[in-house]
Parts: C-alpha cells; sequence; structure tokens
C-alpha cells in the first residue's frame, strides 16, 4: 500500500517536473527565436511531453497512431499546416492589409496566412499562452507525423511499404473517390496508423467536409510525406518567431488599445463616471438572460427558451434578442485591437426591468450601474486585458478613475469530480508548477446555485499553462492532496492577479471591489472518454451558464 502511494506520488512529480521543463524550453527557444521541432533544438520538448503523456493526447507515447488527439489539435490550427515545412509565428505585423486571405481555425481565435506552399504565418496577438498552445499542438503533431514514418519507410533510400504507396495515389489522384475506393484507402490508411478499420472510418467522417471529403486521408499522407522528407533529405521542419513578437510580447501593446478603446467609447456615452460591473462571460448569456422576453415565447421553462436561443438554426429568433437589446442600453464594440476580445457594454438605465426576470430599485440615473460584458480571454492575456482596464483613463493627461464595483468570471473547465455540465465554486486559484497562491472571497457560494439538477463543488482551482499539458497523475495529486482542488482551468489566477494590484497596490479601483468566479465542466481529465478530446459539450453547457449568468445578474441589481 505504501509502495503504492509512494510510486503514485512520483508519477505526479515527474508530470510536474515535465510541465516546467516544457514551461521553460519553450521561453528559451522562444529567446532564441528558431528551432527545428524533430531536431535537437526540440528534443527536449519532445521529451518532456512524451514523459508527461497528457491525457488530451491519448496514445502519443505508443506506437499507434493518436486520432482522437489528432483531431482535437488540427481543430486549434489552421487549415494546411501538416503541408508546411516552415511555420512562423509572428506579431500583428500587417498581413491583414495584403493580399493574403486569413485563416482562421475552428477551435481558436487567431489570424494565419499560408504564406506559399511551404510557409505558414500564425499571428500571436493574445500573449504567450497562445505560444505554449500552439507549441505543444505542433509537437503532438510532428510526433505523430515520425510514427507514420517510422511505420512507412523501409530503409534510408526512400522506399516504403505497399500501404503507403496505395494511400499516395487516392490522396494525389485529384478526383473525388467513390465509396470503393474510399473505403480501400481507409483500409491502407487503417494499417499505416495500428488502427481498426472501425476506428479510422469513425475519425474519416468527423474530418469529412463538403468541399473536402478525403480531408483525414490528406492530413495522413502530408503528416507522414513530410516526416519521410526529413528522414530521407534533411528537410527539417522549423519553427520561427518574427523578431517583431520577439520585441512586442508581454508588453501590452494590444491590451492596451483594447481597454484605450472601450474607455473612449464610455466617455463618448457619458458611462465613464457610473458605477461599473466588469462581467468575463460569452457574448449570449447575459444579453439572452436580460432580454429574452423579445422572443414571444410563452414558455414557462426559462431554460427550454435559452436552449432554443442556443441552436444553430434559430438565427432569426436570436436576432429579435439582440435588436431589442440594441434600442434597450447594449453598445456592441467589436474588436479592433488583435486581442480578439469582443465587448458589450450594457446602460442599466434604459432597460425596462418591468418586461425582464430581474428586478431593480428605482434609482437616480447616474446610479445605475453600466455592465462591462467581455468575451473570454485565454490564458495570461486575461492579466493584460483587466490590467490595463482598470488603469485611470488619461486621453488628454488627466487622470479619469473607474468606478468598478465588481468583477464576475464565468468560464468554462475541466473538473476533478463530477461530470460535464457541473459547477466549480473557487475559493482560491493556485498556479501550477510554483507554490503561487490567491486566496479571495467569492461572492458565489455553492448555497446559490444547489437545487437545480447539478453537482455544485467548492475548493481550490488550479491554473494552468495550458489544458493540453494535463495528465492524471497530477491532477490526482492535487485533487486527493491537502491542496483540495476540484478543477483546472488558464485564466483565474491571472484575473485576480490584475484585480488585487489594482485595488490593493496602485489604488486604481476600490479595496471593497467584489468577486465572483464560477465554471461550469467542459469536460472530467480523469474519467477516459470526458476529456475535451472526447468532444463538446453541446447542450449539456446551456443550463449551468445561464444558471451562474443569471445568479451573477441577481446579485449585481441587488447590491
Amino acid at each position: 500500500m505504501n509502495n503504492a502511494k509512494l510510486k503514485g506520488r512520483t508519477r505526479a512529480q515527474e508530470s510536474s517536473s515535465a510541465i516546467e521543463r516544457l514551461y521553460i524550453t519553450m521561453r528559451h527557444l522562444f529567446n532564441r527565436g528558431f528551432y527545428k521541432p524533430m531536431g535537437i533544438s526540440g528534443e527536449t520538448l519532445r521529451e518532456a511531453l512524451l514523459l508527461l503523456r497528457p491525457e488530451i493526447y491519448g496514445a502519443i507515447a505508443e506506437e499507434k497512431a493518436e486520432i482522437n488527439g489528432l483531431q482535437y489539435v488540427i481543430d486549434r490550427l489552421p487549415i494546411g499546416i501538416e503541408e508546411c515545412r516552415f511555420i512562423n509565428l509572428t506579431s500583428d505585423e500587417g498581413y491583414a492589409k495584403s493580399h493574403f486571405k486569413a485563416i482562421v481555425p475552428p477551435k481558436r481565435r487567431r489570424n494565419c496566412y499560408r504564406i506559399d506552399a511551404e510557409q505558414m504565418n500564425i499571428e500571436i496577438t493574445r500573449g504567450r499562452s497562445d505560444i505554449y498552445d500552439i507549441l505543444t499542438h505542433l509537437t503532438f503533431l510532428f510526433i505523430e507525423s515520425h510514427k507514420i514514418c517510422k511505420r512507412v519507410l523501409v530503409n534510408e533510400n526512400g522506399e516504403t511499404i505497399r500501404d503507403w504507396e496505395k494511400l499516395e495515389v487516392a490522396v494525389t489522384k485529384g478526383k473525388k473517390l467513390n465509396q470503393n475506393e474510399c473505403e480501400i484507402a481507409i483500409t491502407h490508411a487503417a494499417n499505416i496508423l495500428g488502427r481498426t478499420f472501425e476506428e479510422v472510418l469513425a475519425v474519416y467522417k468527423l474530418f469529412k467536409t463538403k468541399e473536402n471529403p478525403n480531408r483525414f486521408l490528406e492530413i495522413i499522407y502530408n503528416l507522414g510525406s513530410l516526416a519521410i522528407n526529413e528522414v530521407v533529405k534533411g528537410e527539417k521542419r522549423t519553427v520561427t518567431f518574427s523578431p517583431v513578437l520577439r520585441e512586442r510580447l508581454g508588453h501590452h501593446i494590444h491590451g492596451e488599445i483594447w481597454a484605450n478603446n472601450i474607455k473612449r467609447v464610455l466617455k463618448e456615452k457619458n458611462l465613464l463616471h457610473r458605477p461599473i460591473h466588469i462581467i468575463s462571460a460569452n457574448m449570449h448569456s447575459v444579453m439572452n438572460s436580460i432580454f429574452h422576453y423579445a422572443t414571444g415565447s410563452k414558455e414557462n421553462d426559462r431554460m427550454q427558451v435559452f436552449e432554443t436561443l442556443s441552436q444553430p438554426e434559430n438565427k432569426a429568433i436570436r436576432s429579435k434578442v439582440e435588436k431589442e437589446a440594441l434600442k434597450n442600453g447594449l453598445i456592441y464594440i467589436e474588436d479592433e485591437s488583435g486581442t480578439n476580445i469582443d465587448v458589450q457594454i450594457v446602460d442599466t438605465a434604459k432597460i425596462d426591468f418591468a418586461k425582464t426576470d430581474f428586478t431593480y430599485l428605482n434609482k437616480k440615473d447616474d446610479e445605475f450601474p453600466v455592465l462591462f460584458v467581455m468575451d473570454y480571454a485565454f490564458g495570461e492575456q486575461a492579466y493584460e486585458t483587466i490590467d490595463e482596464f482598470l488603469k485611470p483613463y488619461s486621453p488628454n493627461g488627466d487622470k479619469h478613475f473607474l468606478d468598478v464595483r465588481s468583477v464576475s468570471i464565468m468560464g468554462k473547465a475541466g473538473i476533478l469530480e463530477g461530470g460535464k455540465g457541473d459547477i466549480m465554486i473557487p475559493s482560491a486559484h493556485v498556479f501550477e508548477g510554483t507554490a503561487d497562491n490567491y486566496p479571495f472571497k467569492n461572492e458565489l457560494t455553492k448555497n446559490d446555485l444547489d437545487g437545480n439538477g447539478l453537482q455544485v463543488f467548492e475548493g481550490s482551482m488550479v491554473t494552468v499553462l495550458g489544458t493540453s499539458l494535463q495528465n492524471k497523475d497530477i491532477l490526482k495529486f492535487f485533487h486527493d492532496s491537502t491542496w483540495n482542488v476540484i478543477g483546472l482551468e488558464m485564466e483565474g489566477a491571472h484575473y485576480q492577479k490584475a484585480i488585487q494590484s489594482a485595488s490593493r497596490i496602485r489604488g486604481s479601483i476600490s479595496e471593497d471591489v467584489k468577486v465572483r468566479y464560477a465554471y461550469y465542466a467542459s469536460d472530467n481529465p480523469l474519467e477516459t472518454g470526458s476529456t475535451l478530446a472526447s468532444g463538446g459539450l453541446g447542450t449539456t453547457g446551456v443550463r449551468p451558464t445561464y444558471l451562474i449568468t443569471q445568479k451573477i445578474l441577481e446579485q449585481i441589481f441587488n447590491s
């Protein structure tokens, strides 16, 4: 028993050490300016990732290919990156004004540009967390590509097995495959990947698009081809960091532009002096919670209305709510700073509360709060944006201090006990890999959200470098130890660091500022089949999203 405990703890320590090495190595490579992922310079990254074996990357350390993790990664990288030898990470350097068409990955808000057949440029405007995310995914992709190479390459002269030759013919024939040809190609791909025909067929369908039904086969072929060229011809893939990116990173350039744009709008609308309540959420839940009456729905169950509004096909109904909101105090600010964080400002003095689910005591117009709703930040970007927004506004040298009364954070997180859709109420944020911790008084409590058909957990939460770097051993340690960790997310400690410095050190905002944190579970990384790679929440996320949003709004209106 004691030996088992010691062994488990040792594995957790190894995992923690691997994460630290990944973090330090990525910063070193960034400062260096370039590296070859499958060369000596990328060896530490590869070894650390293989030692860590994150849950999201499944069978990365095994000989067979990891196809679920591949889908997760491909969704977060630009289309066509598997064809590129040269990947260049840049700042916002004016490519939007060129003839290059922006490529935005389905699951990450970042602009990418295909420069030529061999090069992909990826714009980094969301801070270091964006770099960690990309480099981790690229390392996974390159490891998987060399697995393919190892299985198909016969000798150093470039001779390959029959399965590879047949896959090459299917991919390069330049016309749509019929069912027979498609299934033959999938059979060869399955042999190459070390997976069953059934497994590969299921993933083939997930990658399939109307424009490119053979996308999965092409990705496998392109990954393998680049790896073969590395081994046979010495054509190494290279990741570079542009000089402008290296110069700008960490200087809050995009965050400062973002914050000043918003403060300028607040000043123009004569809202800068009013009580402000910051809500980090999405661009629909606050608006729908207040203005859903515009749907004209007679449903008694409000959750049914919110679920209807969340369906992609109900664009016309959502449009009604948006039009009503824009007529009654909502101002939409589309991001132009490069942060990719859009904003809604709601002047509550213009809301007809009699039509809403909320009550509010009559006050003078100057006392009605302003809701400042910002879309989700990404990792360290949370510190950059909130830190800049909480600073006094000084357009002409005169300081205008903001009357920020509360900061409310609602987000998705991994849960360590419970399942998808359950709710977590943190009492502290702990930085992964350090002993840095941020305890706080959370205005939201377990009692506020209990009794709604969902499990609610209270305790500490870990702020991680990236959700793709977690494995069961380190998470079990956090959960089972006296840290009393209930979940993991990427922004909490960054938000709290900015709030504490502004309220307790700089004096930019009141020390009495209220904070509210609540997260709903997007995955349970301790459960096989429940990680982020297993798919999205679907409608499971509607109930917790709106329960948390409504409780935040109730507390704001009743404060």
